[in-house]
Formats: structure tokens, sequence, C-alpha cells
């Protein structure tokens, strides 16, 4: 995982609460419960804070971009005024699903939450920040929401031409996700079981 050495604050992210409170809120857990980025790394999160507002000149961007294949970039901004039938967007972007590719999201105006659900299924929220780079790996459960600003612009990254495709959980039996499981959840039982003894 790798992290800006512009000295700006990292990403923030913690375990949630499983209240029925607008999805737009934080969900601190009481007391709450930070996560780590090393915990996230474990997971398959990797993240970057970079330059947003000189992205397309941004060296460490660009190699970012290079060095993961990235050849395919395209805008999006999420707001009740910009994105037609917002509501019914938000609900569908918060169902919990899988994706065959990496999910990459580069913040470039304001913020939001994705939530990945780590090796026990429990839920981690990320809040994503100005700034902030994502990558979450192709099979993790997880889902995305605005916050209570209600304003997000990013730009969407993929290697070659783009899949959106989600597919809604329960996928155990989805080839990406038993890949996933194996490569992260898997791995990490084992590497505690060993510890373990």
């Amino acid at each position: 995982m790798a992290s800006s050495n512009k000295g700006e604050a990292t990403i923030q992210a913690w375990y949630m609460n499983e209240t029925d409170e607008d999805q737009r809120l934080p969900h601190h857990c009481d007391p709450p419960e930070y996560v780590s980025l090393d915990k996230l790394a474990e997971l398959g999160v990797l993240y970057w804070h970079l330059d947003a507002d000189n992205y397309e000149t941004d060296e460490e961007f660009n190699k970012i971009r290079e060095s993961r294949g990235y050849t395919y970039s395209d805008l999006i901004t999420c707001c009740p005024d910009k994105l037609p039938n917002y509501e019914c967007k938000l609900k569908s972007f918060y169902e919990e699903h899988i994706h065959t590719d990496e999910e990459i999201r580069f913040l470039l105006e304001g913020s939001g939450y994705f939530d990945v659900r780590d090796n026990n299924d429990r839920w981690i929220r990320i809040w994503v920040k100005k700034g902030d780079m994502i990558v979450l790996p192709a099979g993790i459960y997880h889902r995305f929401t605005m916050d209570s600003d209600n304003h997000t612009k990013a730009l969407r990254l993929f290697v070659g031409e783009p899949v959106w495709t989600p597919y809604n959980r329960p996928q155990d039996d989805h080839p990406i996700r038993k890949q996933y499981v194996e490569a992260f959840i898997e791995k990490d039982q084992g590497s505690h079981a060993v510890e373990a003894h």
C-alpha cells in the first residue's frame, strides 16, 4: 500500500455499526473501532493520496497508472443536480456486490464512503476525500454511498475496456470471488493459524 509523502492526512477507515440510520452517516461503533492501512492492505485494498488539482501532470499518478496498466478513464459526478435518478442510483451503488475487475476511483472533489467486508464478514467503512485514490480488488464484497455532503467527482480507471457489471451478493461460487477468497481470506486465516502455534 502506498500513501502520499506530501504530509496530507491518510485515509480514515473504521468498523461500522449495523443500525438502520441513514447510509450517508458515518456509522461509527461505540466506542469507534478504527482500521489501519495495513489491515486494508491485507484485504487487498490499495490507497494513495495524490494531487487532485493537477492529476494530469502529476508524476506519481502517472507512474501508478502506467505500472498498473490503467489505460481507460472517465469522470463521474455524483450529486443530486448532476446525476439523473440520484436517489435510485444511490440505492443501487449501496447494494452489496463484487466485480470481475478492480474498482479504481480517484476523488477529484467531494467525499463519500466505500464499504468492504473483512475476513470475518464485518463491514469496514472507508471515507474517501479529495485526493484519495483507492483500488478495490476484483471479487471483494463492497458497496458505495455518498456522505452527508452529497457530492463527489471521481476519475474512474480501468485496465482496457471498462466493465461495469455488478454481481450482487451472494456470489460465493463465482470464479472471481473464489480467487479473491483464496488470495486474501484463506491466506490471512492460514497466517493467523501459523502464528497461533
